[in-house]
């Protein structure tokens, strides 16, 4: 019997119902990471001011802190296995499983960096990138799933939370990165370029963040941001302008290291409440869906079921009311796709940024911060935006490409 407008309708709903189904299960991976990510980013700060006081700071915090990473990471492999390979509907399946792939990958690297690390056969410079390579394969999962999403309501909360936990490593960055400055007594002018850099990524992010987040979680933020101490900034003064700070560097350093570690833990609130508004999200656009299905299967009930596969023959009414589904679900489609259209123009900027930055660091040797700070005075020079300046580089690219070949 030949398929009908009507099954296809119900299929289509179907297909709605098991990519939200998904999407829930792909949000508790996204939490189970964020967690994984606050651990790291505990443990990679320990082990700078470990490894920069020649071990003699804080070597049994740095062990309690490897093993709540290990706990973290046994969540993220459960979550992991229990993902369906098979019959993920979520859109380009094939890069999400290689993001998955690098996250497994890079967390297999740090049995090694922990034992380099206790026998201090890495510097803190090289231990901190080590650190910051496994987060990131971390945060370029987070930023997959809200790529992948095809609700435009749950990608907003994703492009939040992810904007939100990038600003947040940046921040953990800017901590374990003047840790290490207060404990060695010196800061030289690339760690003041670096830091300054990390400080503006900060406030881009959370930029991002504050366009896409709910209401209840920007109130929470500006109770945060207000919690900021006249002493943190003014370690942070210190740290970003002198070159010798005039005090005792490891209690400085130690005493940075509370300060900020209060503010990172009061960012990680923020970021489970972003968490669990995701969550709810995700369970209410289930919900949603399965009400619609119903509701949909309850009207083509009303349809007398020979008149399914006669369409030609079908009265007026029933016509109609067929024309109805079919318009009503179109309608639905066409305003996600709208928002959507705008939610991953935003996540293809990101993207651009990320691989134009990757150009210059792969081919000039910089670093990130380097490489965004030439991005942006570039685009400062010529009064365009970012955006527009990693285009016109990709496109230059492409022409040497096609001419080399």
């Amino acid at each position: 019997m030949a398929l009908t407008a009507l099954d296809f309708l119900q299929a289509s709903k179907k297909s709605e119902i098991t990519c939200l189904q998904q999407l829930l299960q792909m949000g508790k991976l996204v939490g189970a990471v964020s967690q994984l990510i606050h651990m790291l980013q505990r443990e990679r700060g320990t082990a700078n001011i470990y490894l920069c006081s020649q071990g003699e700071t804080w070597a049994d915090r740095l062990n309690d802190h490897c093993l709540q990473v290990q706990t973290a990471e046994q969540a993220v492999d459960q979550h992991l296995q229990a993902l369906n390979m098979t019959e993920l509907s979520l859109s380009n399946p094939s890069r999400l499983y290689s993001r998955i792939a690098a996250v497994l990958h890079s967390l297999s690297t740090l049995p090694l960096l922990r034992q380099n690390i206790q026998r201090q056969r890495v510097t803190q410079p090289q231990a901190m990138r080590q650190y910051c390579e496994v987060i990131s394969t971390l945060l370029a999962l987070v930023y997959e799933t809200a790529d992948a999403s095809g609700d435009p309501s749950i990608s907003r909360a994703l492009l939040a939370l992810f904007s939100f936990i990038q600003g947040k490593e940046l921040a953990g960055q800017e901590r374990a990165l003047a840790a290490a400055g207060f404990t060695a007594g010196q800061f030289d002018s690339a760690m003041h370029q670096q830091l300054i850099a990390l400080i503006d990524g900060q406030e881009r992010c959370f930029q991002t963040f504050s366009q896409f987040a709910d209401t209840r979680s920007l109130a929470l933020w500006q109770q945060q941001l207000s919690r900021d101490s006249s002493e943190f900034e003014r370690f942070r003064r210190i740290a970003c302008t002198q070159t010798t700070p005039n005090t005792q560097s490891l209690d400085a350093a130690l005493r940075w290291f509370e300060l900020t570690t209060l503010r990172i833990d009061g960012m990680k609130q923020l970021e489970d409440e972003l968490e669990s508004v995701l969550m709810a999200c995700c369970r209410q656009r289930l919900q949603d869906a399965q009400t619609a299905y119903e509701q949909q299967n309850q009207e083509i009930v009303q349809i007398p079921l020979a008149d399914h596969h006669y369409a030609s023959h079908l009265s007026p009414q029933l016509n109609l009311s067929i024309l109805e589904l079919v318009e009503q679900q179109a309608r639905q489609l066409q305003a996600q796709d709208t928002e959507l259209a705008v939610l991953r123009a935003t996540l293809a900027e990101r993207k651009l940024l990320e691989r134009a930055k990757g150009l210059l660091i792969d081919h000039h040797g910089m670093t990130e911060q380097q490489a965004h700070k030439t991005l942006r005075d570039m685009a400062m020079k010529q009064n365009k935006k970012i955006v527009e300046i990693t285009e016109a580089m990709f496109a230059v690219a492409d022409i040497l490409a096609k001419r080399g070949a």
